[in-house]
């Protein structure tokens, strides 16, 4: 609970969170925003669904899954999105590969906005050596090519789920790290914190109680619009084969295992390729529709 109170707005800490309910609206107003919102929740209830809803086991190959010269069959009545190069149904592959294209999405985000938010919020409060040198190290991380880091991390340590959710994490946290050094150093000068340094609050108070809440509208936003680069990442390693592992199902893994039937059955490549463009582009039109409903200059211009 804060300690200052009355009409000085020079004491008021900074940038007030909009309402639940103000926020919810003016998304809604958004027919992009509700357009994202929906391919999300059909990606998310298709995934968490697919024992259910898959027609078939995504492992199961079938003796009349392949034409009689041994190539993918074609999009039809039984196998909707056709079978792939072992005669398994490429529908069934695609929903249960949503699975874990949305689990390390999820896990891999949230704990890249874990640490970048940790180290840019130390960094941007206490400054000095510690910030000096906290800072120092994400530069150095941002000077690697993520992509390269990402596949010489995940060669060492042996892909699975997790380790292609934390190489992904270890990668991505700095641009959040910087954001929020930045806006940290601008909120420890206000007066708010001034006045609970007065009152003889500790830093590790001031800062956890005080200031990072006052960030979580931008970490939402960069939460939201990172979970689309963070899927393209892991279908990118899955693509590359240090991603999941077959016989594990991703979109990225999906696409590696058929790329040679590129010409000759374009399905293969197209269905996840297609689903893996319209999940980033979602959670992009989501995260900049949230990027603006929750900034507080934009209160009434909805």
């Amino acid at each position: 609970m804060s300690v200052l109170a009355g009409p000085d707005a020079a004491t008021v800490p900074p940038s007030a969170p909009v309402g639940s309910e103000g926020v919810v609206r003016r998304l809604l107003r958004r027919r992009l925003a509700v357009l994202g919102l929906l391919i999300i929740a059909l990606v998310v209830v298709s995934a968490a669904l697919a024992p259910h809803v898959a027609p078939y086991d995504p492992n199961e190959q079938f003796f009349d899954g392949l034409t009689l010269e041994g190539s993918p069959l074609p999009p039809s009545g039984k196998y909707w999105l056709g079978t792939d190069l072992l005669g398994r149904d490429l529908l069934s592959r695609i929903l249960y590969g949503a699975r874990n294209s949305l689990i390390i999405g999820v896990v891999a985000n949230g704990a890249a906005l874990v640490i970048g938010t940790l180290v840019g919020g130390v960094a941007g409060y206490f400054r000095g050596l510690v910030g000096t040198v906290l800072m120092r190290f994400t530069d150095l991380m941002m000077a690697f090519p993520a992509l390269l880091l990402a596949i010489c991390l995940a060669a060492v340590l042996r892909p699975s789920l997790w380790i292609v959710a934390l190489v992904i994490a270890l990668v991505n946290w700095v641009q959040v790290a910087r954001v929020v050094y930045s806006e940290t150093r601008s909120l420890s000068e206000r007066e708010f914190v001034a006045a609970e340094k007065t009152l003889g609050a500790s830093s590790a108070r001031i800062l956890f109680r005080h200031v990072l809440p006052h960030l979580t509208s931008t970490v939402i936003v960069y939460g939201t619009l990172g979970i689309s680069t963070t899927v393209l990442l892991e279908a990118t390693l899955s693509f590359l084969g240090v991603g999941v592992q077959p016989p594990d199902a991703s979109w990225g893994n999906i696409i590696f295992e058929n790329q040679t039937y590129f010409q000759s059955a374009p399905w293969l490549v197209f269905f996840p390729g297609a689903a893996i463009l319209l999940l980033a582009l979602a959670f992009n039109l989501v995260g900049d529709a949230l990027r603006d409903a929750l900034d507080p200059t934009e209160e009434g211009r909805g």
